[in-house]
């Protein structure tokens, strides 16, 4: 989450005036994240306080697939799975319009997110991830993903003319843009409804139970094990040193595979798919580095840090996946 959209306070009062959700009381941008603008809400209605997240989509997100990601959210909500509820306007929409882009209001949930999880804590990720792929089997909508392999390699050839800027040895990381990744990139893995961005700081907890899964903005249908190959590249490495957490890689996977089992096809493409999802990140900040503008309220990530994990999953292989 991010802000890059300042509103005013009379902008975001008139925003709720469409929702039954109360007055605003308090306003607060949130810094974490790239993609889109986001606000703490706090509002009263009859003598007692509420809290929403009000997004504002930037140019990233396609207005066009806000329904599907808002709809998403209420499907996985009615099935009890722990993801915030878009909130409706009194008319019943799923979103508004501020300063001509779109914008919606979703339900805050209680829960920290974590920097650096416990073996328990990632268990309970892979639970719920596989929580996820199965209540959402019989969403009715689809959609392709707007970063697949192909997108993010063509991003890389785009600005890897500026690679030095960012750091010296990323040309050296990722010579070839990942084209050797896409080339072996797999097609016939069981796919699903995926959230294919799973971040620590999109997960919240209460001691080691997960109360919220959030930021569904980059869900998809797509590859159920891609997405867990996502999530073990978010989740498996200590921020410190960017060195790798066994331990918790071990247990991602173990709560995952309590709930939904993997195929042997979809093991032994784990480490391709890693990669995938390393090649994925880089891209995207790679484009952030330099686009970025230098009033966003934004915290700008290194793209290095993914380019040494994909290094990593190139070199070790299957063994960063054994139990």
């Amino acid at each position: 989450m991010a802000v890059y959209t300042h509103l005013t306070a009379a902008e975001i009062a008139e925003f709720l005036d469409a929702y039954d959700v109360g007055v605003l009381r308090s306003a607060k941008g949130i810094a974490e994240g790239v993609s889109n603008s986001n606000w703490l809400i706090e509002t009263e209605r009859e003598g007692a306080s509420r809290r929403f997240i009000l997004t504002v989509f930037e140019a990233r997100t396609e207005a066009a697939d806000l329904p599907y990601f808002l709809s998403l959210l209420d499907h996985l909500a009615a099935k009890d799975q722990p993801v915030p509820r878009t909130i409706h306007t009194r008319d019943g929409a799923l979103m508004r319009e501020v300063r001509g882009k779109p914008c919606a209001l979703i339900e805050f949930l209680a829960g920290i997110s974590i920097d650096e999880p416990a073996p328990a804590q990632a268990r309970a990720v892979g639970i719920a991830l596989a929580d996820l792929h199965r209540a959402a089997a019989d969403f009715p909508q689809s959609r392709a993903s707007s970063l697949s392999i192909p997108v993010c390699v063509e991003m890389l050839r785009d600005n890897a003319g500026r690679f030095d800027e960012i750091d010296l040895s990323l040309a050296r990381t990722i010579p070839d843009c990942g084209t050797g990744v896409l080339e072996r990139w797999p097609a016939d893995l069981p796919e699903g409804t995926i959230h294919s961005d799973l971040f620590p700081d999109n997960v919240l907890f209460v001691d080691d139970a997960v109360t919220g899964l959030i930021d569904f903005y980059f869900a998809c249908s797509g590859i159920f094990a891609y997405d867990l190959a996502v999530t073990h590249a978010a989740w498996s490495f200590d921020l410190a040193d960017n060195a790798f957490r066994p331990d918790i890689g071990r247990a991602l996977i173990e709560g995952y595979e309590s709930r939904r089992t993997l195929s042997d096809a979809e093991r032994a493409a784990l480490p391709l798919l890693a990669q995938g999802a390393c090649l994925r990140f880089v891209a995207t900040r790679v484009e952030d580095w330099f686009a970025t503008p230098a009033d966003g309220l934004v915290r700008r990530k290194n793209p290095m840090q993914f380019a040494h994990r994909l290094a990593f999953y190139r070199e070790r292989g299957e063994a960063a996946f054994t139990l």
